[in-house]
C-alpha cells in the first residue's frame, strides 16, 4: 500500500512540473539582472546589423531602464573586457531627437554626454556608450561598426 501511495504521490509531482510552463534562464554567456539578461558581442557590426544579430539570439539591442540596470551593463562589458564604443538600442531614426529603445520601452534614464545628442552633420541617429572614463552616451552615424549589448527578457 506505501509503495501504491509513494508512486501515486511521484506521478503528481512528475504531472505537475512538466505542466510547468517553459522560462527563459540566462544561460551560457547571459548575464541575469532582475527580469532580463545581457550580453555583450564583441563582434563590430553597424547598428542595424547588430540589431538584428541580437534579434537572431532572441533579443534586442538593449535599452537602459535605470541607474541600476545600468551599473550592471557597465559590469558585462568590463568583465567581457569590452572597451571603447559600444551599440545601445537608442535611436532616433524615425524623428530627429525623439529616442526610442528597440524593445518599445520608454526613454526614461539617459546618460548623455554633456552637449550630446548633437546630430553632428545630420547623420547621428544611433546610440553608443564610451565604456571608458565616465561611460556617456553619444548619438553616432548608425553606419559605424561598433561592439555591441544584448538584452532579453526572463
Amino acid at each position: 500500500m506505501k509503495t501504491l501511495i509513494l508512486a501515486a504521490l511521484l506521478c503528481a509531482l512528475l504531472a505537475q512540473t512538466s505542466a510547468q510552463p517553459f522560462s527563459f534562464d540566462c544561460r551560457d554567456v547571459w548575464r541575469p539582472s532582475k527580469n532580463r539578461c545581457f550580453i555583450f558581442v564583441p563582434k563590430a557590426m553597424t547598428w542595424t546589423d547588430a540589431q538584428k544579430n541580437c534579434l537572431r539570439q532572441g533579443g534586442w539591442l538593449t535599452s537602459v531602464r535605470d541607474a541600476e540596470e545600468y551599473a550592471v551593463i557597465q559590469k558585462v562589458i568590463t568583465d567581457a573586457k569590452g572597451t571603447g564604443l559600444i551599440w545601445l538600442g537608442g535611436h532616433d531614426i524615425t524623428q530627429e531627437g525623439k529616442w526610442r529603445w528597440t524593445d518599445g520601452t520608454p526613454f526614461t534614464y539617459a546618460n548623455w554626454r554633456p552637449g550630446q545628442p548633437d546630430n553632428w552633420q545630420g547623420n547621428e541617429d544611433c546610440l553608443h556608450l564610451n565604456a571608458e572614463g565616465r561611460w556617456f552616451w553619444n548619438d553616432l552615424d548608425c553606419e559605424t561598426p561598433l561592439p555591441s549589448v544584448c538584452a532579453k527578457n526572463l
